[in-house]
């Protein structure tokens, strides 16, 4: 089965055009060729032709190990592309959303760098689900060490100092930091130093990746971890736990300043806060059509039967410890930490007017 999967996987990289750019975004862009005369506010834009992606499993799309990880076992990936493909959803990810919008077809996961060569052209994805900015005790790159594969590849001339001026960087921090640090005996009092470290810690890495020459970073806000359903279990799924959101507001509050203070001492505003903790909240807060009207649930689709398991358990007799939901569209969490593919295309959604910035 893994192996069937991992075939259909390097199928479905190797398949399609060899160029980055989508053929409905080639159209667009000889439109607008055509008509330049009309469009003299377009020179001097910004327009990224690579995307570089730094981060967790909110951003990976297939570098984690498939013997190991969720992401390669059904029932993930079952909305897209069909089967397991290395993604922590039932589809799409934030990455895949961002590509979109920057009309490129989405990076190839590192891991698979040497199966399609003529796909680098779209960047690549160096983030591995279950991974911080430290050390999360799973012997996965870090955010550092993300960051030194990107270096290799420009030292090997994979990438020109002109590839990377037509590059956008984008950094997701989901959390692992701090699940880490409890799990490893951190206590409440120590929180906020802790806080601290990881954020300074996430300045010293968005400057090296500026400082590589990629003109613009993008890195989301840490999301309200007390709306994961991990959290909501407690409450039967009825409300967010606002001690433990009280702990994201604290490590974005300290993001905000130190994004600013990278900003006052560069050229142009490089860096941008894509502010996923704000999405959630909005996305969660409101009614929406594909509910019928109601709001999405704290929920997960894909939830575990057995106190042990996870979705994508199976027992020793190859029995299945989860239950899916019939309507992944319908839901905001795939999983107990993840969105669905419907969860991140109403947060990119949400956030596609501040993105627009990109091109400033």
């Amino acid at each position: 089965m893994e192996l069937l999967s991992y075939t259909f996987f390097l199928l479905f990289l190797i398949a399609g055009e060899g160029v980055c750019v989508n053929a409905q975004d080639r159209r667009m862009k000889t439109l607008t060729h055509h008509h330049h005369h009309h469009h003299h506010h377009t020179y001097g834009r910004f327009r990224p032709t690579k995307l570089f992606v730094f981060g967790d499993s909110y951003a990976d799309t297939g570098n984690n190990p498939m013997s190991l990880a969720s992401s390669w076992k059904a029932p993930y990936g079952a909305t897209f592309p069909g089967k397991p493909a290395g993604r922590y959803s039932d589809g799409r990810v934030l990455t895949d959303y961002l590509a979109r919008f920057m009309g490129i077809k989405s990076p190839l996961p590192y891991k698979f760098r040497k199966y399609g060569p003529g796909k680098l052209r779209c960047g690549l994805n160096f983030a591995y689900g279950g991974t911080g900015v430290f050390d999360t005790g799973n012997l996965l790159p870090n955010m550092s060490t993300q960051i030194g594969l990107l270096q290799r590849l420009i030292k090997d001339k994979v990438y020109t100092k002109r590839d990377l001026k037509a590059s956008l960087a984008l950094f997701t921090v989901s959390g692992n930091d701090y699940d880490t640090y409890t799990s490893n005996g951190g206590t409440e009092e120590g929180l906020p130093a802790f806080i601290t470290s990881v954020v300074n810690q996430m300045a010293i890495d968005l400057k090296r990746v500026h400082h590589i020459g990629i003109r613009r970073v993008l890195v989301t806000t840490l999301q309200p971890i007390g709306c994961l359903p991990r959290q909501t279990v407690y409450s039967s799924y009825k409300q967010c736990n606002e001690t433990e959101n009280t702990a994201s507001e604290y490590h974005n509050q300290l993001l905000q300043e130190v994004v600013a203070t990278l900003n006052n001492n560069t050229k142009e505003s490089s860096f941008i806060i894509l502010d996923t903790f704000s999405a959630f909240k909005t996305v969660l807060d409101s009614k929406t059509v594909l509910t019928g009207n109601s709001k999405f649930s704290l929920k997960p689709c894909c939830e575990p039967t057995h106190i042990d398991a996870n979705c994508g358990s199976l027992d020793k007799n190859g029995k299945e410890l989860y239950t899916v939901c019939n309507e992944p569209e319908s839901m905001f969490f795939w999983d107990t930490v993840h969105p669905t593919q419907a969860g991140w295309r109403a947060v990119y959604l949400t956030l596609r007017s501040s993105l627009n910035s990109i091109n400033a």
